[in-house]
């Protein structure tokens, strides 16, 4: 089964498209999970208990695990283990380099971490990547426009007739020959994800923004799903992890989500 096969499966099977960043912050967990001596996992452990009927992914953000070392790392797999067998993981570091070292990167994270997908910098190009698509059970989410204000910096500049956004999507398309290459897209633009999502249909899309950063959700599903309303992967964290009752929030997250699904023509 490619990874697009299993996320189409798992997104029909928990009718959802819901991703939650578990992204924790030392200062911001409750203090009474500070106490237990492992926080993070405390914490990620109570959103899990709270949302894994509800989500079809998590998404952690390995910067918030390695700035503790190896503590960090621990809690990491500890996290990873508390998370259901059947929903996918997805490790957010946006790793890339020549490739050879491309290659531990990749090893790193799919076998030593076992996360089902990663977040890739195309910059370097064609065999800094190969390395992270030859899994065709695994995802890479290649980085094509991204939600933070300095995006336009480099993201949206001109090549010839296209922006290089534009490029990174024509070649991440042309990278797709095992079924396995996602984008990732900010759902603080969304023109530009109608247009993608246009000029890739059949993509699987890494969507962050929506939430603390602003995003429109309601055109974000609208312009994000593919034409079988799936292939979209909305990205909340701080919004639904930090929230007074995290189930509470999720949910009605989930549900405002396939109320738009519903809505599409």
């Amino acid at each position: 089964m490619t990874f697009k096969e299993r996320l189409r499966q798992v997104q029909r099977e928990r009718n959802s498209l819901l991703c939650i960043g578990l992204d924790p912050v030392i200062d911001k967990i409750p203090p009474h999970m500070q106490k237990t001596g492992e926080p993070i996992v405390a914490f990620n452990k109570h959103i899990i208990d709270s949302t894994s009927d509800i989500v079809c992914a998590y998404k952690f953000n390995l910067a918030f695990y390695e700035t503790h070392g190896p503590a960090g790392i621990e809690a990491l797999e500890e996290s990873l283990e508390a998370a259901p067998s059947d929903v996918l993981l997805i490790g957010d570091g946006k790793r890339n380099d020549i490739g050879n070292s491309a290659e531990h990167y990749a090893d790193m994270l799919f076998e030593g971490l076992e996360f089902d997908a990663v977040t890739v910098n195309p910059y370097m190009g064609t065999d800094s990547v190969e390395p992270f698509i030859r899994y065709p059970e695994k995802g890479a989410f290649i980085l094509a426009l991204t939600s933070n204000p300095g995006a336009k910096d480099f993201q949206k500049l001109k090549v010839g007739n296209y922006y290089l956004y534009e490029k990174v999507v024509q070649r991440a398309k042309k990278w797709n020959t095992r079924d396995n290459v996602g984008l990732v897209v900010g759902a603080t633009y969304p023109h530009e994800l109608a247009a993608i999502r246009k000029r890739a249909p059949d993509m699987p899309i890494l969507l962050p923004g929506v939430g603390a950063q602003g995003g429109d959700l309601k055109k974000s599903v609208e312009h994000g799903c593919s034409k079988k309303k799936d292939l979209l992967l909305i990205n909340v964290g701080r919004s639904v992890i930090y929230a007074n009752n995290v189930r509470d929030t999720a949910l009605e997250l989930q549900t405002l989500i396939n109320t738009y699904r519903n809505q599409m023509n």
